[in-house]
């Protein structure tokens, strides 16, 4: 073989042999909805139906009765009805396997007229097919050029030309009604084929397209899911997840559709939790709930029920003998039993490096010249003891040297020296105490302007979060 493409949204490679025929194979794993049939060991056991599921392009799938009782198997390329002309498909599913996909898409096959699959796909086929795949990147661009020129509100999204090069489909996302009547008569003149419009959603363009998540796997609408189901805020609240628009938009522009996936088992382990329609009651004051751990079924109260600092978490069994004794009128001593209330502060700044100390490189120095004695060795030992013994001499001959008028005044020096040592250490600490407690003062002011912030920042969300209901 001299030459091999692989094209990922039919999920298949061309080959072109020494005799210039192209041929197409597929390729398990490289196109979108990829439908693994489970049945295939044990199609002997099960009646062969002649009801085939045919994929083209990215997403786009559809059901075709083979009348020419054709031994077709998973992945064969075929030659289908199409109107007009014919299309280029590939087999995703066959036998009993189609019955339950149908099912599954809610496709009802009753009264139904099944379009024909022709034959299996011939060398002049593919390289017809193959000639109008490398005509959609182009086409699309300039339809989006036209578009644009005549002012219509719409994306162009994707094209899909059929096998044949007699019709192209071109889906497009639009947010209102667009009059394309004119945009129809441009493209025909341009491509001299036959134009269907096709309008899809935002969750099917992402499906079409294909992309990886921030979860680092392939998207889901691109990978498995068909149906898609309308996601609300409320899937984000019962899970307890910041209502962060960014976080929980997709790639498509709209609330994730893995939110929906977790949300049942969450409200089935809320039921247990009971409701809270008014404060706990002590004889300290109210308590808010704040927040609920449905995996510790825990709650966690506050005496301020518009801040999480000073948090106490209960268990729920604790929770509900409370609101009975309140509902009896009686206040409880304390939120929990026996062991002691725990508090959680909110994470405050604390010097645990020592950088705000003045002196704390001076018992560096001190290490230093300890390490620098000991590399010495004993003969620095000796000399430094010899010359002490000596300067000892020297300083006894001195001192007998002096008269008893010049001794009392160096006695008087040496007396005041501690003295102006230990102003000297007050005034130091002074110093450091002043500074610690304007540092104190400007930590709690950003303590502060960082509560305001959150606040705000909360109360922005909550804006942006009703919006988004809305």
């Amino acid at each position: 073989m001299s030459d091999c493409k692989l094209d990922i949204g039919r999920g298949c490679y061309f080959k072109q042999n020494a005799d210039d025929e192209v041929t197409a194979e597929k390729c398990d794993g490289a196109n979108k909805l990829n439908s693994f049939d489970w049945l295939q060991n044990v199609e002997a056991l099960l009646p062969q139906g002649d009801i085939f599921e045919i994929r083209f392009k990215n997403t786009r799938k559809g059901y075709y009765r083979n009348v020419n009782n054709l031994p077709l198997k998973k992945g064969d390329i075929v030659a289908v009805e199409a109107s007009p002309g014919h299309d280029i498909g590939i087999v995703s599913l066959g036998g009993e396997m189609v019955a339950l996909q149908m099912k599954k898409n809610g496709f009802n096959p009753e009264g139904v007229e099944f379009k024909k699959i022709y034959r299996i796909a011939k060398p002049a086929d593919i390289a017809k097919w193959q000639e109008a795949i490398a005509l959609e990147y182009s086409t699309m661009i300039r339809a989006r050029v036209i578009a644009a020129s005549l002012g219509l509100n719409m994306k162009i999204g994707d094209v899909e030309y059929q096998g044949d090069k007699v019709k192209a489909i071109f889906y497009y996302i639009a947010d209102e009604r667009v009059d394309f009547r004119e945009l129809i008569k441009i493209f025909a003149e341009q491509f001299r084929v036959r134009i269907e419009m096709k309008q899809i959603g935002a969750r099917q363009e992402a499906g079409r397209i294909g992309g990886i998540g921030s979860c680092g796997r392939e998207l889901c609408c691109s990978s498995w899911v068909s149906n898609f189901v309308s996601v609300t805020t409320n899937s984000a609240r019962f899970q307890e997840i910041s209502l962060n628009p960014q976080k929980l938009a997709g790639q498509c522009g709209k609330l994730k559709c893995c939110l929906n996936y977790e949300v049942d088992s969450y409200i089935d382990a809320r039921r247990d939790f009971p409701q809270i329609n008014a404060p706990l009651e002590t004889v300290d004051g109210l308590y808010y709930l704040v927040k609920s751990d449905i995996f510790k079924r825990e709650m966690g109260f506050s005496s301020d029920p518009s801040s999480s600092i000073n948090v106490i978490t209960i268990p729920v069994s604790r929770v509900r003998e409370i609101i009975r004794q309140n509902r009896k009128g009686i206040k409880v001593e304390r939120l929990q039993l026996d062991a002691p209330e725990e508090v959680l502060e909110e994470p405050d700044y604390k010097n645990v490096v020592g950088e705000e100390s003045i002196t704390r490189f001076d018992n560096n120095n001190k290490v230093r010249r300890k390490r620098g004695a000991n590399n010495g060795g004993e003969k620095n030992k000796n000399n430094r003891f010899a010359a002490g013994r000596t300067g000892n001499k020297d300083r006894e001959e001195d001192m007998d040297k002096k008269n008893p008028s010049q001794l009392s005044g160096e006695n008087k020096e040496q007396k005041e020296r501690p003295l102006k040592s230990s102003r000297e250490n007050r005034e130091r600490k002074d110093n450091r105490s002043a500074q610690n407690t304007q540092m104190r003062g400007e930590q709690q002011r950003r303590n502060e302007n960082n509560f305001s912030r959150k606040r705000n920042n909360n109360r922005r969300n909550n804006a942006v979060k009703k919006s988004i209901d809305e």
